[in-house]
């Protein structure tokens, strides 16, 4: 199931480094090329509420192979876009895919693995996150350099029908666990997350003006209407309420957020710096990121099977808190004075915070969580990090811009372009240290030493 999930969040980050060179191909523009990133991310969100519930109602097995079998497709079809509208529908019809894939994962893990075992699966589940997101700008820029933009989709097409066969093969049959379906709350809570993600997506380009206002005030009225219908229906809720009584899983979104808000825009003003104001090629930009996702990859599994004995809390405390100190420590290399390939050392401290922050959260998330709402709580949990991510991107994008207004002058240099990005990086940092301040109020979880 790794190997769906793994190039979902792949393509979360995979297409910014193919953006010029999907601009060239096509002659398109600007606003038309960023929706190919946009509707991808529009398209994952906003389903992610129901999709898990959806496992519970037809089985994870069932929407895990749909999901994977659509987004494979969808990959070969963005490959072969003749025009850039067609490639903005096959990345809508991918991120759909993406989101019946991704709750099922977790949802798999948390019916079929013990709370005894469960850490050192949330730890390969963890690892598989973590890396994912570095190797998304870093596999960009080999085969947009290598072979074109098109391969950054067609590499997923003999991935994704492996995937297929070793889930047919591998992936058990599970019980369904929701008799009945919400329907009225997928119509409440789709407009809502529609309204909401659109809304911010859309922001920077409206200039912040009514109409972003008005979206985003129109996707906070439906998904309170929302929450309210879910306390009030009878029958099975698609977000049951009483997933927040567990002060543990409550606690662990709120911090998911954070995560999710840092780490889809610490990397940008970074990437923009390195390639604009110092000439690296997207490879060579996204070589010096490389350590992070090794050890991340290393050590994140080792790290997962200590949560079965020892208590997550304070290993996701110093993931945050590393992570954190390794985006500051980005922005304070931002500087034309300063040798870009301190990046490599500082990737070292980024991926021993990734290895302590993504297994830790969701095991602290999932421990208690009851497996007949495995679905709902896998689905609320990844909804709460995208809609961070998303959020992230729209604040980091309006943040860049007012920064340049601020320092590009008439007549400045490399050294106010690096200074615009470099405090545009604080942003997140600040973000995340909030997030390992909201994971010292976990309460302790029973170890099996116990």
């Amino acid at each position: 199931m790794m190997i769906g999930f793994f190039m979902i969040l792949v393509d979360s980050t995979i297409v910014t480094v193919a953006i010029p060179a999907i601009t060239a191909a096509f002659e398109a523009t600007y606003n038309a090329v960023i929706w190919v990133n946009s509707a991808y991310l529009l398209a994952y969100a906003v389903p992610l509420l129901i999709t898990g519930r959806l496992g519970d109602r037809f089985g994870p097995r069932t929407l895990y192979l749909a999901g994977l079998a659509l987004f494979t497709v969808s990959s070969l079809a963005c490959g072969l876009a003749h025009d850039i509208e067609a490639l903005i529908v096959a990345r809508a019809f991918q991120g759909l895919g993406g989101a019946m894939v991704t709750p099922q994962t977790m949802s798999v893990m948390i019916r079929t693995f013990s709370p005894r075992e469960r850490g050192g699966a949330m730890g390969v589940w963890g690892a598989t996150a973590g890396v994912a997101t570095i190797t998304g700008p870093l596999l960009g820029g080999l085969l947009v350099d290598a072979a074109g933009w098109a391969w950054i989709f067609f590499v997923n097409v003999p991935i994704g029908i492996i995937g297929l066969v070793l889930a047919l093969r591998f992936v058990p049959k599970l019980d369904n666990t929701a008799r009945s379906f919400d329907w009225a709350g997928v119509v409440i809570s789709a407009i809502g997350m529609f309204c909401l993600i659109f809304g911010i997506q859309e922001a920077e380009r409206l200039e912040w003006s009514w109409p972003a206002w008005a979206l985003i005030g129109a996707g906070l009225a439906f998904l309170t209407g929302f929450a309210v219908w879910q306390r009030h229906m009878t029958g099975e809720p698609l977000v049951p309420p009483s997933l927040f009584s567990d002060r543990n899983y409550t606690l662990a979104a709120l911090a998911v957020f954070t995560v999710g808000f840092a780490i889809s825009t610490y990397i940008i003003p970074w990437m923009i710096y390195i390639q604009q104001a110092r000439g690296f090629s997207p490879t060579h930009a996204a070589l010096l990121i490389l350590p992070a996702g090794v050890v991340s990859g290393a050590l994140a599994p080792y790290v997962g099977k200590l949560t079965n004995t020892m208590s997550p809390k304070p290993f996701a405390i110093a993931g945050l808190a590393l992570t954190g100190v390794s985006i500051v420590l980005m922005a304070l290399i931002t500087n034309s004075a300063v040798n870009p390939n301190w990046l490599l050392a500082i990737s070292v401290v980024s991926g021993l915070g990734n290895s302590m922050m993504w297994g830790p959260l969701s095991m602290i998330a999932t421990r208690n969580l009851d497996p007949r709402l495995a679905g709902a709580g896998s689905s609320v949990y990844n909804t709460v990090r995208q809609v961070g991510a998303v959020i992230g991107s729209a604040a980091i994008a309006t943040l860049m811009t007012a920064q340049l207004n601020r320092h590009m002058g008439p007549g400045a240099g490399d050294d106010a372009f690096a200074r615009a990005m470099s405090n545009s990086m604080w942003l997140p940092a600040i973000v995340i240290f909030a997030g390992a301040a909201i994971a010292t109020g976990f309460a302790r979880t029973r170890t099996w030493d116990d």
